[in-house]
């Protein structure tokens, strides 16, 4: 059996997270802990695939910040670029100067990104990409998606601050990163995929800068219907119980 794990950092890798056990969710379609206030974990067609990007008419942006809105952009030889390209000399004597460009001026770092027109969740996925890296990973056995896993910095998952929030014993620093979702397909299951994921994330957490991961589960909900995984589960991959919580409590490990 060969295992492999894939960052979902881009088409390819989004198109390899699997569907659901349940058809009435889709990990394609969740964005349940990114909106706190009307997120889903409901399965929505409309999410899956590439579309054009709607855009916003927007009046070009001034150099000047006194100036009125609608005025001739002004350059600010000093600001940094926001685009590719020779850095400009705010010393040099004209466009004919040969010291018109700085040669010794580090261009702007081109930082990973996502089409303008992804699948959302895609979009969603990859918000993070430029500073804290990958938001989701799937493990692949013989090559067939078997688990998914999402997780990154609490700042990117509103619901699990406001979750934090209901239990003021949790510490406050350093924060912990987050594992919001581990879901197995129903055909993989008992094969240790979730856990050979899961060490994999906590590596990588690690390896980011990170001291502790938290993680949310549901107590009581059914294989099919949560993708937050039993508290056992979280258990027995290193997890201590934080918060001892009858329907919603919260497991830590503390990441060396």
């Amino acid at each position: 059996m060969a295992i492999r794990i894939v960052d979902v950092t881009d088409l390819d890798g989004f198109s390899l997270v699997p569907p659901c056990a349940d058809p009435g969710f889709d990990h394609r379609s969740c964005d349940y802990w990114e909106d706190p206030v009307r997120g889903s974990k409901a399965a929505r067609l409309s999410w899956f695939a590439s579309g054009p990007a709607t855009e916003t008419p927007t009046l070009a942006r001034s150099s000047n910040p006194f100036a009125s809105p609608g005025d001739e952009p002004v350059e600010n030889p000093f600001a940094p670029r926001r685009s590719g390209g020779p850095t400009p000399n705010p010393f040099a004597l004209g466009a004919d100067d040969p010291l018109g460009d700085n040669p010794f001026a580090p261009g702007p770092p081109a930082r990973p990104r996502v089409a303008a027109d992804a699948p959302r969740k895609l979009a969603l996925l990859a918000r993070g990409l430029g500073v804290f890296g990958s938001y989701a990973k799937v493990l692949l056995s013989d090559d067939e998606p078997a688990v998914y896993a999402q997780f990154g910095p609490l700042s990117a998952y509103p619901r699990a601050l406001r979750l934090r929030e209901l239990y003021p014993q949790l510490p406050d620093a350093p924060l912990p990163a987050v594992i919001t979702c581990v879901a197995t397909t129903r055909a993989a299951r008992g094969a240790g995929h979730a856990r050979h994921l899961i060490s994999a994330v906590c590596d990588d957490l690690a390896e980011r800068g990170f001291a502790a991961v938290e993680a949310y589960p549901e107590a009581g909900a059914a294989p099919d219907t949560t993708s937050g995984a039993s508290p056992r589960f979280w258990l027995e991959v290193g997890f201590t119980l934080a918060v001892d919580d009858e329907h919603f409590p919260v497991v830590r490990r503390e990441l060396s």
